[in-house]
């Protein structure tokens, strides 16, 4: 995973990208994984950790009306958290992760392991969406893992194109 960091940090020095994170269900794990690699400062504005939906909407932008028709573990949720991260930052990148981690909270349409990934940049939003399997951190671990290879990949793409 340690690779997978640096792999990316090099990457956003590269470009002299600035990135920020909103994250919910992993509740800061992102952000601290983000840190692991020296020098992150160069590239790190900072982030969010969204829990509430309250906070969702107050410090990330999310709108009552998207929360109230899609829920918080969904798309349209992440896609305006990350703008939302963005805008607040002033970060050329804005990643959102929500999810339902469990091990309770999950329905037949949104089992547990539930969760949206998604990336802001420019104009563009790029979303995923999972169903990871395991216990609560298990799953935490993995949308964390799942959100820099999205990361990692977005940055090669665009360095392609």
């Amino acid at each position: 995973m340690m690779r997978l960091l640096q792999i990316t940090a090099d990457l956003l020095i590269k470009k002299k990208l600035t990135l920020s994170v909103c994250e919910s269900c992993t509740g800061g794990m992102f952000g601290s994984m983000i840190t692991r690699v020296p020098g992150s400062s160069r590239y790190f504005s900072g982030g969010i950790i969204a829990y509430s939906n309250r906070v969702k909407e107050s410090l990330a932008g999310v709108r009552c009306k998207t929360l109230k028709g899609y829920g918080a573990v969904s798309a349209e949720v992440a896609k305006e958290m990350a703008r939302g991260v963005r805008r607040r930052f002033k970060t050329d990148l804005g990643i959102a992760i929500t999810g339902i981690a469990g091990p309770s909270g999950g329905t037949s349409k949104k089992p547990v392991g539930t969760v949206y990934i998604c990336i802001a940049e420019g104009h563009s939003v790029h979303t995923e969406h999972h169903i990871f399997i395991g216990k609560r951190d298990q799953i935490r671990k993995a949308a964390c893992a799942r959100a820099f290879r999205f990361l990692s990949l977005l940055l090669i793409r665009n360095e392609k194109s």
